[in-house]
């Protein structure tokens, strides 16, 4: 049964002190009691409820434990991994996951011994994520691991622009396509470019910022390593007509020679990993022409937590992005520094992207018949309900951001 089919009239006669819980639900009742900001609505696999917190004022989220025993095990076991791992095997629910996990972090003082795990799987993760390191083959399996999914699957939930990542809002109710749409520009902005440079757009995904600037006169060079996004890419590019001013290409960025005009790179770092960041800030620096700007959008992770990050990896990094990294503003800064790159102009988006999240996972809750009829099970769907839910409330946070910038060589 779903959190959603719990019969609220029941719910509202069942109350904090309806009777001793289960004494498989015991252990993580006295986990969960420590929360201090905001409240947890509780409901037991048993019918009854409890009303965790709310000793400081804080959102209020609403969980079903069904399984408690197993939930309770793959916490003690595997900390906050083993809690997305219980969500994708239904052990628990909630009415709005995004808000039960934004209210868990807040409290993840208090909840600290329950989410760390324990020292040999944390030890065996770490191992599998630097098995997944991003050297030239390893950059192909991990970009198809998540991209070539299928793009049947990703034009079900993303807006008809096909774009997947943070969008620029005007407003909260905007349209999807059109703060994407101003996403794309503000990149284009911060170039300073003139309508026939030659942009090059490392990570180009299914063609949308490219389309979105050779409308606009510039001509762009895109590379990818996902074999789905080219071929949906380039027949999307041969539509619009764009065929003489777009190229693009299955390439890995360290395999470049050309020098450009400019370059482009959104959300691309992320998937880089600590390993290859001077790799690719050579990659900046050497092609990029005399006097040229890189525009990139990065998601980046709070300097305060980037340590924990570094050794610690995470549910994204297991189930989602292996190999991937995620950099704190003063180490991307530091790596770009290196090679003698500095910022010439930067903002944050933050919230922009916890809105766009939660429009996607709108979508994928929407289209879930759709996206079975591809052939993906529950346990698919929850994982990327959780993936979603689990970002959005990141955003929510602060605890990670997105960042757009232009970088310049010093000196011009």
């Amino acid at each position: 049964m779903s959190y959603e089919q719990v019969d609220r009239s029941r719910l509202a006669q069942d109350g904090p002190r309806s009777g001793q819980p289960p004494l498989s639900a015991r252990p993580l009742l006295a986990a969960l009691s420590r929360i201090q900001t905001g409240q947890l609505d509780l409901r037991l696999a048993d019918g009854s409820r409890r009303l965790l917190g709310e000793r400081h004022p804080g959102p209020t989220a609403h969980l079903q434990l069904n399984r408690p025993l197993a939930l309770t095990r793959r916490v003690l076991l595997r900390g906050a991994l083993g809690l997305a791992e219980g969500y994708m095997a239904g052990d628990w629910e909630a009415e709005d996951l995004a808000d039960t996990l934004h209210l868990l972090a807040l409290n993840q003082p208090q909840l600290a011994g329950l989410a760390q795990g324990r020292l040999a799987a944390r030890l065996t993760d770490r191992l599998r994520h630097l098995l997944n390191a991003n050297s030239l083959t390893g950059s192909r399996r991990n970009i198809a691991f998540h991209y070539d999914l299928g793009n049947d699957f990703y034009r079900l939930w993303l807006d008809p622009t096909m774009t997947y990542s943070a969008a620029v809002f005007a407003r909260p109710d905007e349209p999807l396509a059109e703060a994407q749409a101003r996403k794309y520009q503000t990149m284009l902005d911060r170039l300073d470019a003139r309508p026939g440079d030659h942009i090059l757009e490392i990570g180009c995904g299914w063609g949308g910022f490219a389309c979105h600037a050779a409308r606009q006169g510039f001509h762009v060079t895109g590379i990818t390593l996902s074999r789905e996004q080219l071929a949906w890419a380039r027949r999307r590019v041969r539509e619009e007509g764009l065929e003489d001013r777009v190229s693009l290409e299955l390439r890995d960025y360290r395999h470049l020679h050309q020098r450009f005009d400019h370059i482009v790179s959104i959300e691309m770092f992320e998937a880089v990993g600590e390993a290859y960041w001077p790799a690719y800030f050579d990659t900046l620096a050497h092609r990029l022409k005399p006097g040229g700007r890189a525009a990139l959008q990065v998601i980046t992770i709070d300097d305060a937590r980037y340590h924990d990050y570094c050794r610690r990896p995470d549910f994204i990094q297991r189930y989602i992005f292996p190999g991937g990294m995620l950099p704190s503003v003063t180490a991307f800064d530091r790596e770009a520094a290196a090679v003698g790159l500095e910022t010439v102009s930067r903002d944050f988006y933050g919230h922009d992207y916890a809105l766009t999240l939660r429009r996607w996972d709108q979508q994928v809750t929407a289209r879930r018949e759709a996206i079975c009829e591809l052939g993906y099970d529950e346990r698919f769907l929850r994982m990327w309900r959780y993936y979603l839910a689990y970002c959005e409330a990141g955003f929510r946070l602060g605890r990670t951001n997105v960042m757009q910038l232009a970088l310049a060589r010093r000196g011009g």
